[in-house]
């Protein structure tokens, strides 16, 4: 069992692209908790903790001047401001990971579009595979976002998607409908395949065109 926890490890650390550090903070009022977390994330060569902060206030003071800003991992309930309050006050939030005691939380949350929800207390294998969809999520949107651009164009008529690792390219036409399932999104064609890429319904639907596209149920 612990073998088959480090082979897991390094299938998921080997498989992060090897573009940049993703700069994240760290927000949790519990000093002993707040150094936990940041003792797992400092394994993680690929993140940058630019900040542990002991409240929601003095990590709205640094997203407020930090656009860079890629990860948040933050506890939910905190004294003024709590991690939904927080995410909430933002107009262009980092990815958000939830971090907390309280698990009947999670469904909320799912519903602010946050990337993941962890229970206390941590484990690193936990914490690794809640960073891993972080990672993909953003590489997801950086990848995507020139080919949505392009997608504007009258003349486009297909779009791409980040399916596990593989950019896949979908025409429009070839869409019969797409299902939301949390995080993820799956996408059913006309000949009968499935595509599920890790973009929420809500950002979907953000990022197709509304003469192609229309939501017409909160699932669907």
């Amino acid at each position: 069992m612990v073998e088959k926890c480090r082979n897991d490890i390094d299938l998921l650390i080997e498989n992060w692209p090897l573009v940049r550090k993703y700069k994240c903070i760290i927000a949790d009022d519990n000093l002993l908790e707040r150094d936990a977390l940041a003792m797992h994330l400092g394994k993680l060569e690929q993140l940058d903790i630019v900040a542990t902060c002991e409240d929601g206030h003095e990590a709205l003071k640094i997203l407020q001047n930090d656009n860079d800003i890629d990860i948040v991992f933050s506890d939910v309930e905190m004294p003024d401001l709590s991690g939904f309050e927080l995410l909430k006050s933002l107009k262009n939030a980092p990815v958000f990971i939830f971090i907390s005691s309280h698990g009947e939380f999670a469904i909320e949350s799912y519903n602010l579009d946050v990337v993941d929800f962890v229970v206390k207390p941590v484990t690193f294998p936990r914490l690794l595979k809640a960073v891993s969809k972080a990672v993909d999520y953003i590489e997801l949107k950086r990848n995507a976002a020139p080919h949505q651009q392009a997608a504007s164009s009258p003349a486009e008529t297909y779009f791409f998607i980040r399916e596990s690792n593989d950019l896949v390219k979908l025409a429009y036409n070839d869409v019969a409908y797409i299902e939301s399932m949390g995080d993820f999104s799956k996408i059913f064609t006309i000949d009968d395949h499935k595509h599920i890429t890790l973009v929420s319904l809500k950002n979907l639907e953000l990022q197709l065109p509304a003469e192609h596209f229309t939501r017409i149920h909160k699932q669907y």
